[in-house]
């Protein structure tokens, strides 16, 4: 199901750069992982020829890092849709977000920013206020909230309307191992023309069929740290029922949580570090998944136990 933001069809997943970015909050830290600048605008190359146009990042990426990379990218194509985020203090300071998008926007290297998310809802109201101004003022065309409840969602649309503006979009993480919060939250966006963005759908790779007991996360990274090998042994029988399903559809077992999502009406934010992903990521979206093979991907995930939650959250 195609989605529309400001009338602009947005490509049936989002790709995120959460692992872009070095330093504090960086790839390494994060996933374990390093990559090469090369690597990565290669890897945007074969997204966007594949017809991904539409990319997320973050101020905190990297510390900034990762806009810089993706802003390097931007320069060789066109029709390209961004979205960047800000992460608030927990109290409100004036000018802060204006700041941070002028910020954002020399790292990038545009003028205006094409979805803009308030990355956590601290100070909601009074952040959502100084972002209408930059709407005003063209610097941003659309306003995104991320790691909201249904409660602060509705808030932020209030205070949007109260403007004569609306909500954009909703990016929460979104996976078969966290998905109770979105029960309602979903269906309130669909019926009121919100995009919902699912960010960890496969849960740093968890879900991906390329990690187990016998090859787990990074130990000394954050994935590592939150998810260990007792987790990798409690979701065995999810991810062979994803491996079946990935031979069944010719597949990569990746794909399988990504079709799940998109099944639910979700746009997913995929990252994606190597060239060869876009390429299983372009196959991957045309799986079309049954409804019985939804729902025992569903009620293996809930018999694994296993919940998981960001830190951040």
């Amino acid at each position: 199901m195609y989605k529309s933001l400001s009338q602009q069809t947005i490509p049936h997943c989002m790709i995120g750069t959460w692992a872009w970015g070095s330093g504090i909050n960086g790839s390494k830290m994060i996933f374990g992982n390093s990559y090469s600048k090369q690597q990565l605008i290669d890897t945007f190359c074969k997204a966007y020829e594949a017809g991904f146009t539409l990319w997320d990042t973050a101020e905190v990426y990297g510390m900034g890092n990762a806009e810089k990379i993706v802003g390097e990218c931007l320069k060789k194509y066109s029709g390209v849709i961004l979205s960047t985020k800000h992460m608030p203090g927990i109290k409100y300071k004036a000018g802060a977000i204006t700041k941070a998008v002028k910020g954002s926007l020399e790292r990038l290297g545009i003028e205006s920013i094409d979805l803009y998310w308030l990355h956590k809802p601290f100070a909601l109201r009074q952040n959502l206020k100084e972002m209408i101004r930059l709407i005003k003022d063209g610097k941003i065309k659309n306003v995104g909230v991320s790691n909201c409840n249904l409660a602060q969602i509705k808030e932020a649309k209030a205070v949007l309307e109260e403007s004569g503006m609306k909500l954009a979009a909703v990016q929460n993480h979104y996976s078969l191992l966290c998905m109770e919060d979105a029960q309602e939250i979903i269906p309130f966006c669909n019926e009121n023309d919100i995009i919902y963005f699912g960010y960890m759908i496969l849960e740093q790779g968890a879900l991906s069929g390329h990690y187990d007991i016998q090859h787990p996360f990074p130990a000394f990274s954050l994935r590592g740290i939150s998810f260990g090998k007792k987790k990798f042994k409690r979701i065995k029988s999810l991810i062979e029922w994803e491996k079946e399903l990935a031979e069944k559809y010719e597949v990569d077992t990746s794909q399988i949580p990504i079709a799940w999502a998109l099944a639910k009406q979700v746009v997913p934010i995929v990252g994606l570090t190597k060239p060869e992903h876009a390429q299983a990521l372009e196959k991957g979206i045309k799986v079309e998944l049954l409804p019985q093979e939804i729902r025992k991907l569903e009620r293996l995930a809930k018999e694994s136990g296993v919940k998981c939650r960001g830190i951040w959250e």
